[in-house]
């Protein structure tokens, strides 16, 4: 979305060569490539897993980090902690790409001479940036937290917050 807009207001007569079907695809299949690969390493890591404390979660669905807590092995522990790291760099990745997007995004559309250009532009980028905001923050919270602040309602309101609200909140956006 964020490159979307970053092509439709800083390069909007190359839009539909840079946008083409043939872009889209591409970019839609890396990160269902992305997501794919991230979750099957982490779905095999889990299973390999032994549990020591019983398999009773108390989430409505299974998170890493919790799962975790219920293992009673070390080296599964360090390759769960090693495919977070690779996790965590995938998404510092793409979270740099769309602070760039923006900044681009914001000098071109603050040069943007009329007021009505302006709130036009703006309207159509910060109910984006909004969701990701709440995404990237609540997402970061959780997996970044101390362990001394967790408790089962903090964590499953956090849950909640970066997996149900933001796609709930897309069919707004577009």
């Amino acid at each position: 979305m964020c490159y979307d807009r970053y092509v439709a207001i800083c390069k909007p007569l190359h839009y539909g060569t840079l946008l083409g079907s043939r872009a889209c695809a591409h970019m839609a299949a890396a990160a269902w490539a992305t997501g794919f690969l991230n979750a099957l390493l982490h779905t095999a890591n889990t299973f390999s897993l032994p549990l020591c404390q019983g398999n009773a979660l108390g989430q409505f669905f299974c998170e890493i980090p919790h799962i975790l807590k219920l293992s009673c092995s070390h080296s599964g522990y360090l390759r769960e902690i090693g495919l977070i790291g690779v996790t965590r760099c995938l998404v510092f990745g793409c979270f740099i790409f769309i602070v760039f997007s923006y900044v681009q995004i914001f000098r071109a559309v603050l040069r943007i001479p009329s007021q009505q250009g302006q709130h036009k532009a703006f309207s159509t980028c910060l109910p984006h940036l909004a969701v990701v905001s709440l995404f990237v923050s609540t997402g970061t919270f959780a997996y970044l937290k101390p362990p001394s602040i967790s408790s089962l309602s903090l964590d499953l309101a956090l849950s909640v917050l970066y997996s149900v609200v933001p796609p709930a909140l897309n069919p707004f956006i577009y």
